[in-house]
């Protein structure tokens, strides 16, 4: 897997906090995302299979990158991670924003030194329209592990969420009380597009680990994984998008499942 690396050579100046970015083609929005993390003592921007113009506008930001290829994500992750020279690493991804208020924040608490990792609450946006409750069993996020002592965690070897794991004797911070912005989806069309992506990349990492579970076992867990996020998580208050939410999730795994068991000749590489 050829990857490139370019990296000043400034070494000198101590960097407290390091920005990670990962991203695939992502020259519509990259900017108003490295825009918010100036705050930053240093920005890593991982390039996976971009073939639009975002390393010319990543350039304008920093000359820490790498370019490669990664079919599994959480090997990108990983690389950036490692790239990083911060003691603490701030990751998050083209469709976030850290707001002023965060930032602000994020700063006060890595000075604190009193846990490794800490989660920032998270406010998700579909078009224009903030969408808080009901994200979660592997369709969405209302919290993050993104600011991290650097070398506490990695990232599983998952197509769609790595799982984390963490070095031994971690410890965890607070929740953060400012919150980042999310920008998951465009619209209804967008959240039905990432559902097939993401339960196609599920199904092969399905395939790769040998196990693919059973029918019987999936259908139970649908209404318990739509009662958790209608119910638990509150996405009844979100009325349509709520509804839409837990039926992606509870959907998530039965989906997968079938699609390794009746398409594994077209997903296999």
């Amino acid at each position: 897997m050829p990857i490139e690396m370019n990296a000043s050579q400034d070494n000198n100046r101590e960097i407290q906090l390091s920005a990670l970015v990962v991203i695939h083609n992502e020259e519509g929005r990259i900017r108003d995302c490295l825009e918010r993390v100036k705050f930053c003592d240093e920005v890593v921007v991982v390039l996976d299979r971009c073939t639009d113009k975002s390393k010319d506008i990543v350039l304008e930001y920093t000359d820490r990158i790498v370019e490669g290829a990664w079919p599994i994500e959480g090997d990108r992750r990983n690389t950036g991670n490692d790239m990083c020279r911060g003691q603490w690493v701030l990751e998050i991804d083209a469709d976030e924003h850290i707001t002023p208020e965060l930032a602000k924040e994020i700063r006060s608490t890595i000075q604190q030194n009193d846990a490794d990792y800490y989660l920032v609450p998270v406010d998700n946006y579909i078009g224009g329209n903030l969408v808080r409750y009901g994200w979660g069993a592997q369709f969405g996020k209302a919290s993050a592990s993104c600011l991290c002592r650097k070398g506490v965690k990695r990232w599983g070897k998952e197509r769609v969420h790595p799982k984390l794991h963490w070095k031994d004797g971690a410890r965890r911070g607070h929740k953060l009380q400012n919150r980042l912005v999310h920008y998951v989806d465009d619209n209804i069309s967008d959240m039905i597009r990432r559902f097939d992506s993401y339960t196609t990349a599920r199904a092969k990492d399905l395939l790769d680990s040998g196990d693919i579970g059973t029918m019987p076992h999936n259908a139970r867990r649908i209404i318990s994984r739509f009662w958790r996020c209608f119910i638990g998580r509150k996405g009844y208050r979100e009325g349509g998008y709520g509804f839409l939410i837990a039926t992606f999730a509870a959907l998530y795994p039965m989906v997968s499942h079938i699609k390794a068991r009746y398409e594994a000749d077209r997903l296999k590489p």
